[in-house]
């Protein structure tokens, strides 16, 4: 099994983008990510599966779990230590759809 720094080197350069929105059913922004240290893998990870799954819904959501390695476990076990993999969870959980734009830097 591979190890999230192992899964980050496999996914697209994301450099040209500031921060992406999330948007919900409404079409209201429900969540947003910076591209920023600290945040980079998670939006790597969330750009890489919404651009494969046009937007980030339980598939992707599952998809973007097993990217995360071996930081889903740790997410699982320290609710709120990640959010952008709690969100992930929720959409499982809940069936949640998101719409996602990516704004340059």
């Amino acid at each position: 099994m591979q190890n999230f720094q192992d899964n980050l080197a496999t996914l697209e350069n994301t450099d040209s983008f500031g921060n992406m929105k999330l948007f919900g059913e409404s079409g209201e922004v429900e969540a947003g990510i910076e591209n920023k240290p600290g945040a980079q893998g998670s939006f790597r990870v969330y750009y890489h599966v919404s651009k494969k799954w046009g937007g980030i819904g339980p598939k992707a959501a599952q998809e973007a779990l097993d990217l995360f390695a071996e930081h889903t476990e740790d997410a699982r076990q320290n609710p709120g230590k990640h959010p952008n993999i709690d969100r992930l969870f929720e959409v499982i959980d809940k069936d949640i759809y998101y719409a996602v734009r990516c704004y340059p830097v």
